[in-house]
């Protein structure tokens, strides 16, 4: 699992987890952020500037402050990580 503002250009990650209060929810539910959504990082500005992702089409530029608080995952690794945590919890 790793945070937003780490994910690389044009990558895709699944929003897992938002680790902000209820005001940061609220805010990404405005901009149409949610957790289990599918968002593409377009361009990270140099300096700690904002993250430009996709999602549902649009662009949103989103400060780097909140996209460290978004947990995402890439290329199905938390599934997996996961699958394996259900399989040792069910054998014990």
């Amino acid at each position: 699992m790793m945070t937003l503002d780490a994910v690389g250009i044009h990558r895709q990650a699944r929003v897992i987890m938002i680790d902000g209060g209820q005001k940061v929810r609220s805010y990404l539910n405005t901009l149409g952020i949610h957790i289990g959504d599918w968002l593409t990082v377009v361009q990270r500005a140099p300096f700690r500037g904002p993250v430009l992702v996709e999602i549902h089409g649009t662009r949103v530029a989103l400060g780097r402050g909140v996209a460290c608080k978004i947990q995402v995952d890439l290329d199905g690794v938390i599934d997996k990580l996961s699958g394996r945590l259900e399989a040792v919890e069910a054998a014990e």
